[in-house]
């Protein structure tokens, strides 16, 4: 069976709160074996990453640059691109479903590419940006749900894995 993978998607400047939750998101995918996908580099990314290390989990960055140092150093597998924000389209691509954790232009890319592509998103609610923006909505007429909104990073992932119907 292929490895089940969660991008984790968000802002690269957050507040101290939101990455206190994106750390906790992190933590539950590793304690469930799964891998974590997201841009791998700071904010939301890094932290995700933090988490899902200490829990001791598998975590892949995606980054739009060229270099290798780029990525945080909570990254295990480092997939250097030089697409810059094409490689949004990667990252939603990698996961088998999205958590959303804040997030500006690159994150709302994110959640589209995924809408389109019938993968479940779930938004973390009280992290803002377009993640709250988009929690409970349709994003356009292509699928019959709605973006899932997710109070809590414990919650986010058990609607993954109801989305997924994964034990």
């Amino acid at each position: 069976m292929p490895a089940r993978v969660i991008s984790v998607i968000g802002g690269s400047n957050s507040t101290p709160e939101n990455l206190e939750l994106a750390q906790r998101v992190g933590a539950e995918i590793a304690k469930r074996g799964v891998v974590l996908a997201c841009g791998g580099l700071g904010g939301v990314m890094e932290a995700a990453c933090r988490g899902a290390k200490n829990e001791g989990g598998q975590t892949l960055g995606i980054l739009p640059t060229d270099v290798k140092e780029h990525a945080n150093k909570f990254v295990d597998i480092i997939i250097p691109t030089g697409l810059g924000y094409a490689r949004n389209f990667l990252v939603a691509k990698t996961g088998d479903a999205i958590i959303a954790i804040d997030g500006s232009a690159g994150t709302l890319s994110e959640m589209a590419i995924a809408w389109f592509s019938d993968k479940p998103v779930i938004s973390l609610v009280p992290t803002g940006g377009w993640a709250a923006k988009l929690a409970g909505q349709r994003i356009d007429e292509r699928r019959e749900d709605t973006v899932y909104a997710a109070s809590t990073p414990e919650q986010a992932v058990e609607m993954v894995f109801q989305a997924m119907n994964w034990k």
